[in-house]
């Protein structure tokens, strides 16, 4: 099969020639049609942050196909069920965050495309357990955004409890920032995006955003601070200045929702006694979990959100992190897969 690798950090991606993987007991054999290219992954492939993954690795966490093997012992899948593999690839299901909701805190988990090998490959293997059907009403290009940039700006709503009439502040408009702009107006809020470049801003307008704040040309935190201050700032933008501002931009009884992981373990500066007076609140959102992801699914396919994406080839990957990294793309790039037949026989 073909697979993008990371062989070295910092080092552009290979594109190898590998062994289907077989599926263990319990896991199912995913033959991918779609996967998203996330931040994240280039954060994996560069090495960025404190817990760097095993060389060499697979990279994606976005990607949706049809399970063409089982694993023993899975009961609970089918084959040709379309599925999502996300970046919880897995967890030990018996801890109190594992047990109480917040099974993307487990200490125990593993990651797709990080401690585990990803979907950036034709096949890839994936719990049965922790991967997502995807409903009929979700084509599988739209399906692998909402996988990651969908599901984690869905639950960062929720880590804020965005209330309906309240402003929230969408910094950064991109793969996530374009979904967190309808998943806030679902709730009933109000919507600021703040971008540097002027058609990720018009995106946001299209898209139900009630304010366009243009970073490059005016200072983000006078513009929402003339608006009456933000109830709520979600930071998708992994600069430490931009968290700097969001948290200035608040309201009193703000909330500042951080969702982006800057390289190097990145720090903001947080004035102490402003949070005492205001009562603002820092909370931090990590991804989603299986049920809000089931969630992120059924509203898409009731038509309540839109996914703006471009494919790449996968052999176009390293080109592709690029496009990325120069934060011109107001779209989620995805790779999509040529359709491959079939060559594992059906395990029940």
């Amino acid at each position: 099969m073909k697979a993008a690798v990371v062989t070295a950090f910092s080092a552009p991606l290979q594109i190898l020639d590998r062994e289907v993987p077989a599926p263990a007991p319990g896991q199912v054999l995913v033959r991918l049609e779609t996967c998203g290219l996330c931040h994240t992954d280039i954060h994996a492939a560069g090495g960025d942050w404190p817990v760097q993954p095993g060389l060499p690795f697979v990279p994606g966490h976005e990607g949706v196909g049809l399970v063409e093997q089982l694993g023993a012992g899975v009961r609970d899948r089918w084959v040709g069920e379309r599925v999502a593999i996300a970046w919880l690839g897995s967890a030990c299901g018996a801890c109190r965050y594992c047990v109480d909701g917040r099974e993307t805190l487990c200490t125990a988990q593993q990651n797709s495309g990080y401690s585990v090998d990803g979907a950036f490959a034709e096949y890839a293997v994936a719990d049965a357990t922790y991967v997502v059907p995807v409903p009929d009403g979700v084509s599988s290009l739209d399906a692998a955004p909402l996988t990651c940039a969908g599901v984690t700006t869905y639950k960062a709503m929720k880590v804020a409890r965005v209330a309906p009439t309240e402003l929230v502040g969408v910094f950064g408009i991109g793969g996530l920032g374009h979904l967190a702009v309808q998943y806030a107006r679902i709730l009933g809020a109000t919507v600021a995006a703040v971008d540097i470049e002027p058609e990720k801003l018009a995106l946001a307008l299209e898209l139900g955003a009630t304010h366009a704040v243009d970073a490059a040309q005016e200072d983000p935190v006078a513009a929402l601070q003339g608006l009456g201050g933000l109830d709520v700032a979600v930071v998708l933008a992994a600069s430490p200045e931009v968290f700097e501002q969001a948290f200035a931009s608040l309201r009193r009884g703000g909330r500042l929702v951080c969702v982006a992981m800057p390289a190097d373990a990145g720090t903001m500066q947080v004035p102490i006694f402003e949070t005492v007076v205001k009562g603002l609140s820092i909370l931090g959102s990590i991804v989603g979990t299986r049920q809000d992801l089931v969630e992120v699914f059924a509203l898409h396919a009731a038509g309540l959100t839109r996914v703006i994406a471009e494919t790449r080839d996968l052999e176009d990957v390293n080109e592709a992190m690029a496009e990325v990294l120069s934060g011109r793309v107001p779209a989620r790039l995805v790779f999509e897969f040529a359709p491959v037949p079939a060559s594992f026989p059906v395990t029940l």
